[in-house]
């Protein structure tokens, strides 16, 4: 299990932007995807006085698209998703069902590669 904490603080002009606690001063190792591809434009700046890490992912140009659209933010050392950016527009906003079963996949992988990662663990 991953000691990270994500807290989301704003979105700002296309930039979120968190706070992650508990990695002390080496830099987390991180990975963020939208549709199981790797988005590389994230920013991670040690604040020594506060003892924390500031996230700021810029949201890709094709994650902004009519309905729903999620970024997934895992902590690559635990192999475990820390956060997520859910994006909605467009039509989706006026069916609330799909919105809820992108949701429930998204879950459900998360839970297919926790079960995954424990069978390869207790083997």
């Amino acid at each position: 299990m991953s000691t990270l904490e994500l807290t989301k603080t704003k979105m700002r002009q296309g930039v979120w932007e968190g706070v992650i606690t508990g990695a002390g001063a080496e830099t987390p190792k991180l990975e963020v995807t939208h549709q199981e591809r790797a988005v590389d434009s994230f920013e991670l700046v040690h604040n020594d006085k506060a003892d924390h890490w500031l996230l700021s992912i810029t949201i890709p140009p094709e994650a902004v698209s009519d309905g729903m659209q999620t970024l997934v933010i895992r902590d690559c050392a635990a192999d475990t998703d820390i956060g997520h950016i859910t994006l909605m527009a467009g039509e989706v906003l006026g069916d609330d069902i799909r919105a809820e079963v992108d949701l429930l996949r998204a879950e459900l992988d998360m839970l297919k590669r926790a079960f995954r990662r424990h069978c390869v663990e207790t083997t």
